[in-house]
């Protein structure tokens, strides 16, 4: 979104992160002067520090790229077809499908590149990066010097300023350890993971272990090594996988304790697992940790009173298991420029509280919905439970179920088994139990018979 535009209003955006940027970025064009803010310079974002998760996004997200006149990475960016999902407890393998994604792609992008290409730009149009620490007391006359403030320095940091959401907030603590590492070794092509899907190498991954957790890989653009592959891991607390990811000390023991976790519970997918290689050239391309969902407050005061608006992760934290955190940081700061663009007063407390709240209402608490029912969350497990044998059921729901990481909005009406019915019903043009009716056991998950040697022949 580049205009001609002059202004004489000021922005600061705090955080140089993949949300900061873009947003700074958008402000830039809109006409605002905007100085972006980091505790680290741009080589050391770019390449002494993790990607924060997979920053898996959808066609919603490309789209708020796109109308701010930024790249989506869909020409560069190996792509996501669909999701196949693979569901065992109790030492039985349960559920097997294959939903293709319905009009849109995903890709996952180092937010290390995004960041770093971004800010690129940012500073080519004039923008103004200053490498300071900011801390509460730092942060009061930049707001002061300023129209507008966004801070957008993740889960920590300051977002202590604004105050948890505790009518919207659910969970008082993570409720999965997390383990992430980026690999190669593996082609994007139909012979990988083949026996998950005719797709092979253009679907992602999702397994779940019930009473330990789940796992997802899925194709990734590396900011050195371009397309590679990336693990994503859950494991519930208390568990065997818990235990495991907490060992976890370097790239090269996180992916042993992957290729470890696949051979003894992940079986069907070990071939793929042990073609992998570590990323040598980036010690960064690995990380643990957990997340506890919630929710903040919009608006946050400096010490001298002034307001500044919360952004990204600083905002709403999300478990990544749905893949909702990266894109609705983009979707609100798009939203943000776009309302900030036509406003002609001030960026006070009402503005910044109506335009979160609008955004709230528009993705957030849905997209926290959905991140619960693939959490599992006791409140859903029977709305899931009619959820994910319907997809096995029937490739129609399958797609429609993998479509919500796109748009958690079609998941809104559901709160009920008898929603779930319902919204079986429509997308199937069926009964929904005729459709559950078709369900049956996996069985056993067909096993893959990946060969490296024979794929690069």
């Amino acid at each position: 979104m580049t205009t001609q535009h002059t202004s004489h209003r000021k922005a600061a955006v705090i955080g140089a992160g993949q949300t900061g940027v873009t947003a700074a970025l958008g402000l830039l064009d809109a006409g605002f002067t905007v100085t972006v803010y980091s505790d680290k310079d741009q080589r050391d974002l770019r390449d002494k520090v993790p990607a924060t998760g997979t920053a898996l996004i959808f066609g919603e997200a490309q789209a708020a790229e796109a109308a701010l006149g930024l790249p989506t990475y869909l020409d560069r960016a190996p792509l996501h077809s669909g999701l196949t999902v693979r569901v065992a407890g109790g030492g039985e393998e349960l559920i097997a499908f294959d939903g293709a994604f319905d009009g849109f792609h995903g890709l996952a992008v180092d937010t290390r590149l995004k960041a770093d290409e971004r800010l690129t730009t940012f500073l080519e149009r004039g923008g103004r990066f200053v490498v300071d620490p900011v801390t509460p007391e730092r942060l009061d006359p930049i707001a002061a010097d300023n129209d507008l403030t966004l801070v957008a320095t993740g889960r920590g940091g300051l977002s202590q300023l604004f105050e948890v959401d505790r009518t919207r907030t659910v969970y008082d603590a993570p409720q999965r350890s997390l383990l992430t590492v980026t690999v190669t070794g593996l082609p994007h092509d139909e012979s990988v993971f083949a026996h998950r899907s005719p797709a092979g190498g253009g679907r992602s991954g999702f397994s779940i272990v019930a009473e330990e957790g789940e796992a997802w890989w899925g194709p990734y653009l590396h900011k050195d090594a371009g397309p590679t592959w990336a693990f994503l891991g859950w494991a519930r607390p208390g568990g065997d996988w818990e235990k495991r990811f907490a060992a976890a000390d370097s790239a090269e023991s996180a992916h042993r304790i992957v290729t470890d976790l696949y051979r003894d519970y992940l079986d069907w997918d070990l071939p793929e697992v042990l073609a992998t290689r570590v990323l040598s050239e980036d010690p960064h391309s690995w990380l643990k940790g957990a997340v506890r969902p919630l929710f903040r407050r919009g608006v946050g005061h400096t010490a001298g009173g002034h307001p500044v608006a919360a952004l990204g992760d600083t905002a709403v934290a999300y478990d990544p298991i749905a893949g909702q955190g990266a894109q609705s940081g983009l979707i609100q700061a798009q939203r943000l420029v776009a309302a900030a663009a036509t406003h002609d007063g001030a960026f006070d407390d009402a503005w910044i509280t109506a335009e979160y709240e609008a955004f709230l209402e528009a993705r957030a608490e849905d997209a926290a919905k959905v991140t619960r029912l693939f959490l599992s969350d006791p409140e859903f497990a029977e709305i899931g439970g009619q959820f994910f044998s319907a997809a096995a059921a029937d490739p129609r729901f399958a797609s429609a179920l993998v479509g919500t990481l796109h748009r958690p909005q079609a998941a809104r009406p559901v709160n009920s088994v008898a929603d779930a019915h319902q919204l079986i019903a429509q997308v199937t043009g069926e009964d929904a139990a005729e459709v559950l009716a078709r369900f049956r056991p996996a069985g056993r998950f067909s096993r893959s018979q990946y060969s490296a040697a024979a794929a690069t022949a």
